[in-house]
């Protein structure tokens, strides 16, 4: 039978809980279901509309608001105005539901109580399971017996006994918390990874926090430390206070520990400020603020001591002994976006010194770059403008040799071409690089680029390339460059480019081995008159080598300031092949110049000679378990492996195995600094073990020898860095230990060991 029973209060309080079981066997009842669920009454009951009563029962007074139920048995005493529900009792009342075995309501005390596998739910989704529930007529949740409340965003709390008061909050009684599943995979109970033991859990559903008195963390059934004043948010967001400390030893600092308070100034930002303590160094705090705001939003963040340095000994750098003086370093960034074109992309990052960011650990880049962008793009244009700055970090570079560059402006736009077809692309780009203690260059071109793509009767792809471009230059201290070549002359100088390019490609498709084969021939032939390199310094041009990446490139060089002249013929092919969880992809391909002419290409660069070196990639994916990706190129007399590239990632997600190798064999000339011979290995990989736990580690070697690079010391095998660890991650706590060992000494960055204790709990705002 099924009912609705008006009741006199006028509104229902947010606070109010759902009810539900707490499973004493290995799953809960079937009948616990989803709160919103709606649930079809059996043919057997009857709906009540809330104006009758139920059968026999007297009239009911007229009421301001209802609570709608349904039960296979409704029982109606006179004498003691007690009705009783049994069977599948189902309460519901604006978004809330009560779920019991049985329900009895005295109407002359206005008590409603429920027993036995009861189950409610809020109109916040939050569900409580109990034994026994005592409810008032506006489905008010009193007193509560062995309960578990489980939080929408995550998390229950389980309590003996609880009460909720009149302004709906909720006290419960020794209590415990955690964000850990209680169950298996096969739905029995499991203790849970971690959990919060407390004296006494309040929970405020208005402002959907919970509330620890005596709270104490257990960690695998241990009792570890007390968390005094945790607060915990249940709808997920994040609220003020402490986070868990950090604990690390490195031989520059000896022991750190460091700790964070959060700050949430309002829902849009937020302030976190971290200080550090260390055995063996002054110490340091840092800050970092987010804001996010109606058309974008950034961060800022910011590291300051006072502390002892040693210099790099160069002249850049040269402090030898140590010396007190502040320290730190500063990244933000951000990007907004004003309208559907128009965007403003911004970072910076600024250390005080060379060795400051890896004397602490904070990062491990040489270079820190710093960029500002003003982009506008629409469907057939774009324009960017654009500032850049570098610091540098490295041992020996003069930072007066480092440009800036500001501003850098590029504008495109694409236009139909109404006679031949095709589409043409129209360039303006300006750029000025200025440098403290270097060369100056300010560079501008104009320029207009035709594509026309043709599919023949046969099926080939035939493109057809046209460009013109004229290009002005200034410059001067150009001395101040050490390679000659880079320079340019000084003053102003002027040159003309002109490019004409038809690109053939062939696909031939068919099956192969259980799968689909594609192979595809390709021939290029670009031609361009003589140009006047040399006249023009060389800003964007310098990192010259010739990879399968750039080989069908109409030049070769990147950048703008060097043009690839002369004509010359590309050819080469592509092959793939796919099978189910299989994949290959294959390139390879050489270049031939027609002329005869010296070519500014520099001896070891795979372009130097009239025939160029061959160079390929070759891919292979299996499932997700197997990646390879080889890069080559041999010396076109010899065979000579020039450039060997390797990277390999095998595994699942949980073990797996990375490697990376590279050797440049080059033999390019001392004076280019950019093109330097090398050798490294990178070695990582992860083995996971009893479900949850995990050993992991990496290396990277640098196996560059003085043969190949003459500058360094190097013996052909110096590990610049090893890490080696243990994890343990479920779905709610990670803890991990790293050591890691760096081998390399720079200023106070000192070489050795560093020890981490990472420990992370899911789920508790942290």
């Amino acid at each position: 039978m099924t009912a609705a029973l008006p009741l006199r209060r006028t509104a229902v309080r947010a606070a109010a809980l759902a009810l539900g079981t707490f499973a004493a066997g290995c799953a809960l009842p079937a009948f616990a279901q989803d709160a919103g669920q709606d649930q079809t009454a059996p043919s057997n009951r009857i709906p009540l509309n809330g104006t009758s009563s139920p059968d026999g029962a007297p009239p009911i007074a007229e009421e301001t608001r209802q609570v709608a139920f349904e039960a296979d048995n409704l029982d109606y005493n006179y004498d003691t105005e007690i009705v009783t529900a049994t069977g599948n009792v189902i309460l519901r009342s604006e978004g809330q539901s009560v779920r019991a075995d049985k329900v009895v309501w005295n109407r002359k005390s206005n008590q409603i109580v429920a027993d036995g596998n009861i189950r409610s739910v809020d109109k916040d989704g939050n569900v409580l399971y109990s034994d026994s529930l005592t409810l008032t007529d506006d489905m008010k949740i009193g007193a509560m017996q062995n309960l578990l409340l489980a939080l929408r965003e995550g998390g229950r709390l389980a309590a003996v006994s609880g009460q909720q008061a009149a302004d709906g909050t909720i006290t419960l009684d020794h209590a415990a918390y955690s964000a850990c599943s209680v169950e298996d995979s096969d739905g029995c109970p499991k203790a849970p990874t971690w959990r919060i033991v407390a004296q006494k859990v309040t929970y405020d559903p208005d402002e959907k926090r919970v509330r620890f008195r005596g709270a104490t963390l257990e960690l695998f059934g241990m009792r570890l430390l007390p968390i005094p004043g945790l607060v915990v948010a249940t709808d997920g967001r994040a609220i003020n206070g402490l986070l868990i400390p950090d604990i690390r030893y490195s031989a520059s600092n000896g022991v750190e520990i460091s700790d964070s308070y959060y700050l949430r100034l309002a829902d849009n930002h937020d302030l976190t400020v971290t200080g550090h303590v260390y055995t063996n160094a002054a110490p340091m705090v840092s800050a970092q603020y987010r804001a996010l705001l109606d058309d974008g939003a950034f961060q800022v963040t910011g590291y300051a001591t006072r502390s002892g340095r040693f210099g790099t000994g160069t002249v850049s750098d040269p402090v030898t002994e140590e010396e007190q003086a502040w320290r730190g370093y500063f990244f933000g960034n951000g990007r907004f976006q004003f309208s559907p074109e128009w965007s403003l992309t911004a970072s910076a990052r600024i250390a005080s010194d060379r060795t400051f960011l890896r004397r602490y650990d904070i990062s491990r880049d040489d270079r820190l770059r710093s960029n500002i962008n003003l982009e506008r793009i629409d469907d057939n244009s774009y324009l960017t403008i654009q500032g850049w700055a570098t610091q540098t970090l490295r041992v020996g570079d003069d930072q007066g040799q480092v440009p800036v560059a500001l501003p850098l402006i590029d504008y495109r736009r694409r236009l139909a071409d109404p006679v031949l077809g095709g589409n043409v692309q129209l360039q303006i780009n300006s750029l000025a690089i200025t440098r403290t203690d270097g060369q100056d260059t300010q560079r501008a071109f104009a320029g207009a680029q035709w594509d026309l793509t043709r599919i023949t009767g046969m099926g080939q792809e035939v493109t057809f390339t046209g460009l013109l471009r004229g290009d002005v230059y200034h410059s001067d201290e150009n001395d101040l460059t050490a390679t000659a070549i880079y320079r340019g002359n000084p003053g102003w100088q002027a040159r003309g480019v002109a490019l004409a390019a038809v690109d053939v490609k062939w696909p031939f498709v068919g099956e192969f081995m259980g799968g689909t084969q594609v192979l595809t021939p390709r021939v290029q032939l670009v031609a361009t008159p003589p140009i006047d390199n040399l006249d023009v310094p060389n800003e964007d041009s310098r990192s010259i080598d010739l990879e399968d990446s750039n080989l069908f490139a109409l030049n070769r060089f990147p950048g703008y300031d060097r043009i690839e002249d002369g004509a010359r013929v590309t050819y080469g092919f592509d092959w793939q092949y796919k099978r189910p969880n299989l994949q290959i992809k294959t390139t390879i391909g050489q270049s031939y110049r027609l002329t005869s002419e010296a070519t500014l290409l520099p001896d070891g660069t795979g372009l130097s000679g009239r025939l160029s070196d061959f160079v390929g990639r070759t891919e292979i994916r299996y499932k997700d378990f197997l990646k390879l990706t080889h890069r080559f190129r041999l010396d076109k007399d010899s065979f000579t492996v020039r450039r060997n590239e390797l990277d390999l990632t095998v595994g699942s997600a949980a073990t797996y195995f990375e490697a990376g190798y590279l050797r440049l064999n080059r033999d390019i000339s001392a004076q280019l600094e950019d093109l330097q011979d090398r050798e490294e290995l990178r070695v990582a990989g992860r083995v996971g073990f009893a479900k949850y736990w995990s050993i992991f580690g990496s290396s990277v070697i640098n196996l560059t020898d003085k043969e190949e690079d003459p500058t360094l010391t190097a013996d052909g095998f110096d590990p610049l860095r090893t890490r080696l660890g243990v994890a343990y991650a479920d779905d709610c706590l990670e803890v991990s230990l790293t050591w890691r060992r760096d081998y390399i000494a720079n200023g106070d960055a000192a070489k050795g060991d560093t020890f981490q204790i990472h420990f992370a709990l899911k789920n508790l705002g942290f």
